[in-house]
């Protein structure tokens, strides 16, 4: 037959008392802080584990635990969780700093066809290639886990912003060259609408490809600077090609 629970005396001063009254009526803090303090006052005013419970709609066990701290640790420290020994951490600082250097290059530079690096790729790559590289840590490494280590470093590689820089000083005249192309077409079509008598043109357009794009890289991309430009920032430029 089980045996009844014998109710504990739980001592408190006129201090405790007063800021766990302020903590139960408080909005603003944590609600496990606001439930616990009204556990310890209801329990002060009516000593039963079960009675406590059915009044505050909590079974009887979480009363029972939360005196039993604030009799072993005080009232106010029983408002808090107790610091447990977290799990060492198993990725080591030698192996975080080689993955951040590894998001600051390209994807491409590794052999794949994407510019930038998405952190599941990142973590993929990591775990293939981290084993040789003497970082055993990360061979079990896993997106959420790059996620935060790149915020730790604030470092964002599928966030790469791109503007563009002129470097080739003969752009205008190139880029005259191409505009005076389109205008002679242009006057060529309003011609051929008229009736005068003149020798058949013919106009061929045709897309560029990629292999002769106008908009291409024409140098390396420029490192950045410390506290000016943000981490991670590629240079393009522009190079008009006429026709």
């Amino acid at each position: 037959m089980a045996r009844w629970r014998q109710a504990v005396e739980l001592a408190m001063t006129d201090e405790e008392i007063g800021r766990l009254a302020a903590i139960a009526r408080s909005r603003s803090d944590a609600a496990r802080r606001v439930q616990r303090a009204q556990i310890l006052l209801t329990y002060r005013e009516n000593p039963s584990f079960f009675g406590v419970g059915q009044r505050l709609g909590l079974h009887h066990q979480t009363v029972q635990r939360c005196v039993e701290r604030a009799m072993a640790y005080g009232p106010l420290a029983a408002l808090d969780d107790r610091p447990r020994p977290g799990k060492e951490p198993t990725i080591t600082p030698e192996a975080k700093a080689w993955l951040v250097s590894l998001a600051c290059n390209k994807a491409k530079e590794h052999g794949y066809p994407h510019e930038l690096w998405t952190t599941r790729l990142l973590a993929r790559h990591a775990r293939e290639n981290a084993p040789a590289a003497g970082h055993e840590s990360l061979a079990h490494l896993v997106q959420g886990t790059v996620c935060k280590i790149l915020a730790q470093e604030e470092v964002k590689p599928h966030k790469v912003r791109y503007y563009l820089e002129r470097r080739d000083a003969e752009f205008e005249q190139k880029m005259a060259e191409v505009l005076c192309v389109y205008r002679e077409v242009k006057l060529l079509k309003k011609a051929d609408k008229s009736k005068k008598p003149r020798k058949p043109v013919a106009i061929v357009s045709y897309d560029e490809k990629p292999g002769i794009q106008a908009i291409a890289t024409t140098a390396p991309d420029l490192p950045p600077k410390p506290a000016s430009t943000r981490p991670l920032c590629v240079i393009m430029s522009t190079k008009g090609r006429a026709r």
